[in-house]
């Protein structure tokens, strides 16, 4: 980051923090870390409080809405059982599925963003099958590859890829055609075009594009551990909704939202560090 970009920056925090609440509402407006910080911390603790209100007084029966004590005590229970087991093959499942659907979809989205022959003969059919239920696929797919783990991330990967497809393609065309054109005039070879200048302006899409993906790969991991599987955080929902077990349900949402929101904060953190000049540019 150059130092005219810092001292920007530095700049507009400033300004942010000399802000009325009305102007920190404006339409667009800009806010510092701590404030955002601040108000997303207090959007958990208003549902908190909520959850609180409604389970402690028994507006709402502990069958629909288990008290936040109970959940906890369930928590500890299952975390002397096998909830850490649970976590790691959920994790292991969702990543796997993720890091094969990234590996095969970015590449093959920068070329499609790229070149209108390969868009026409790809684009139409992912746009087919991301709109079919990865669901519908889990009898072929227990045809295919068996009830084992190569199953569960296959589902998992169906889940993601095809959209994955399509999100980068949609960055690999947001990059303006004059850039290129300019580094070719200039005698660039295809290799530098590619290197030193598409993959520099895709980058903070491309992480964006993931970040939004791993989303995707967690709210298929359920449909994924549907398939004969005896472990995962999916499983332990399943099971304890067979039981009647609201707690053990909550529990298991509970700890899926946790380790989505660190995958989310993790990508966010790695886009920082990855490609500063994104973030400056936003800011500006």
């Amino acid at each position: 980051m150059s130092e005219r970009a810092i001292r920007l920056r530095g700049h507009q925090l400033a300004a942010q923090k000399r802000r009325s609440p009305a102007q920190l509402f404006a339409l667009r407006a800009e806010i510092s870390s701590g404030q955002y910080g601040g108000i997303a911390v207090a959007s958990f603790a208003f549902v908190l409080a909520a959850w609180c209100a409604l389970s402690f007084s028994g507006l709402v029966s502990a069958y629909i809405l288990p008290t936040p004590t109970a959940v906890v005590g369930s928590f500890f229970r299952l975390l002397g059982e096998s909830l850490g087991a649970d976590m790691g093959m959920s994790l292991y499942r969702v990543w796997m599925g993720f890091l094969v659907a990234a590996a095969l979809a970015i590449p093959l989205g920068l070329v499609i963003g790229l070149s209108k022959p390969v868009e026409a003969f790809v684009e139409p059919m992912m746009g087919f099958v991301r709109y079919t239920p990865a669901a519908a696929f889990i009898p072929l797919v227990m045809v295919w590859l068996g009830i084992g783990e190569t199953a569960k991330i296959a589902i998992i990967f169906i889940g993601t890829f095809f959209q994955m497809v399509l999100v980068v393609a949609d960055v690999a065309r947001a990059v303006p055609a004059d850039l290129i054109n300019v580094s070719l005039t200039l005698g660039a070879k295809p290799r530098q075009v590619l290197g030193h200048v598409l993959l520099p302006a895709t980058l903070p899409g491309l992480l964006d594009a993931c970040r939004v993906m791993v989303g995707w790969a967690w709210t298929y991991l359920v449909v994924a551990e549907l398939v004969a599987a005896n472990s995962g955080l999916g499983f332990r929902i399943m099971k304890a909704q067979r039981f009647l077990n609201t707690s053990d349900v909550f529990v298991g949402i509970l700890v899926i939202g946790i380790l989505g929101l660190a995958t989310d904060l993790a990508f966010r953190a790695l886009a920082a560090r990855l490609v500063p000049w994104a973030a400056v540019h936003r800011a500006a």
